[in-house]
């Protein structure tokens, strides 16, 4: 599918979708709880979704009701295929639970998802009582449990999502674990997984997220909750409104421990107008210079902070390349060619990407079947009078089915 986005002035309001790393979390939780968890102001994408399909698959009863998710937990896979989508957050999580069981469990995924390296989740599992294999490195995951618990180290530089599946596991298995992680990345994630174990009742202390101590034999408590906003895909809307004129986005915590939050930050140091109160995020358009930041600990924002430094004047830096390289595309190849095509120059040296801001043009682009670079690409558009045409838009699903919906309903213009 391809749409095309030409100038555009912005003007309105548009509410956040739910936060998909808070569902996902929020429902392999819940499977693990007794009882019934209700959760409010749910919004499903391709990924929540997927977290979904697993904890049924697992013995959870799900039903989605207008936007109230009810989940009743109970640990009893029926299936012994889990499929993860594109979902790295669904794989890396749950490979961790169904180490809980005692039978074979193999987790697998479409075809972007088979092309990430898995090879960092086998050896903490065995240690800790667990037989796995892959193919390579690669999916299909096949595991066998159950877990029983003891020290494990486990390198966090690729992801925090493996640690959050073992933060998430551990505390049920009747053993104390301990787990040492070797330079952890995306710590604000590692903040939200602790903040929704803490909700439903499971207590993890840490040292400077270098040692994570999991007493056993803990139960999870079902809760309900009001899930907020998705601060990654707010972040795309913010920009636009950096861009092309003014926006509101309702549903987001400022307090929240989300990592991408920190995109209000970087449009203030890039002079946009920012007005926060308890019911919106508003950001208008202004004369925007270029900034740098250190992505390393948010590199899901490097799309918007592209789209972003496109329109300021100067050269934007960006730290934290390194983290690119296995997302669904090779974020730093994808953005340096795409953006290149529509007139943007950027620049990677090692961890840094600079970006040349200018006159954005029209042109052919592609979305490398990755949400994130398609969303970014449309923002850019917004900018210009000749239309930047995007292939592959159909990828947006995986974390923000009606972004072009909202866009359009706040001034985009947007062809099919």
């Amino acid at each position: 599918m391809q749409k095309s986005v030409t100038s555009s002035r912005i003007d309105g309001t548009v509410a956040a979708p739910a936060s998909k790393s808070v569902v996902q979390r929020v429902i392999a939780a819940a499977l693990l709880a007794e009882g019934t968890s209700v959760f409010r102001n749910v919004t499903l994408c391709a990924d929540s979704q997927a977290a979904i399909a697993i904890a049924r698959d697992l013995g959870a009863e799900i039903v989605l009701d207008d936007r109230e998710l009810r989940v009743t937990g109970g640990f009893k896979p029926r299936q012994s295929l889990l499929d993860c989508g594109e979902s790295g957050l669904s794989l890396r999580m749950f490979a961790a639970i169904a180490a809980l069981h005692d039978k074979e469990l193999t987790l697998t995924g479409r075809e972007a998802l088979k092309k990430r390296p898995i090879d960092m989740i086998p050896a903490p599992l065995q240690q800790l009582g667990a037989a796995c294999r892959t193919d390579h490195g690669h999916l299909p995951l096949n595991i066998r449990g159950p877990l029983k618990g003891g020290r494990v180290t486990i390198d966090g530089s690729i992801s925090s999502q493996f640690p959050t599946g073992l933060l998430t596991a551990l505390p049920v298995i009747a053993a104390d674990s301990e787990i040492d992680v070797d330079n952890l990345k995306s710590k604000p994630y590692i903040d939200l997984t602790l903040e929704i174990l803490n909700e439903f009742g499971i207590r993890i202390r840490h040292t400077d997220y270098r040692q994570f101590f999991i007493p056993g034999g803990q139960k999870y408590q079902p809760i309900q909750l009001s899930v907020e906003g998705d601060w990654s895909g707010a972040a795309f809307l913010l920009v636009a409104g950096a861009l092309r004129g003014t926006i509101s986005v309702t549903g987001l915590r400022i307090d929240s421990r989300q990592a991408d939050r920190v995109i209000l930050q970087m449009l203030e140091q890039s002079g946009a107008q920012i007005t926060v109160n308890s019911t919106a995020m508003r950001v208008s358009a202004a004369n925007l210079k270029a900034f740098e930041c250190d992505a390393t600990h948010f590199p899901d924002l490097f799309p918007p902070l592209v789209a972003l430094a496109a329109g300021c004047r100067g050269t934007s830096r960006i730290q934290g390349v390194r983290r690119l390289f296995y997302k669904e595309s090779n974020r730093a190849a994808a953005l340096q060619s795409e953006f290149g095509k529509i007139g943007i120059e950027i620049q990677i040296d090692d961890d840094t990407m600079s970006v040349i801001g200018g006159r954005i043009t029209g042109g052919q682009t592609e979305s490398h079947n990755d949400h994130r670079i398609a969303m970014a690409l449309a923002v850019a558009g917004l900018s210009t009078t000749e239309p930047v045409s995007i292939d592959g838009v159909e990828c947006i699903a995986k974390s923000y089915p009606a972004f072009f919906d909202d866009l359009k309903s706040i001034g985009g213009n947007i062809d099919e």
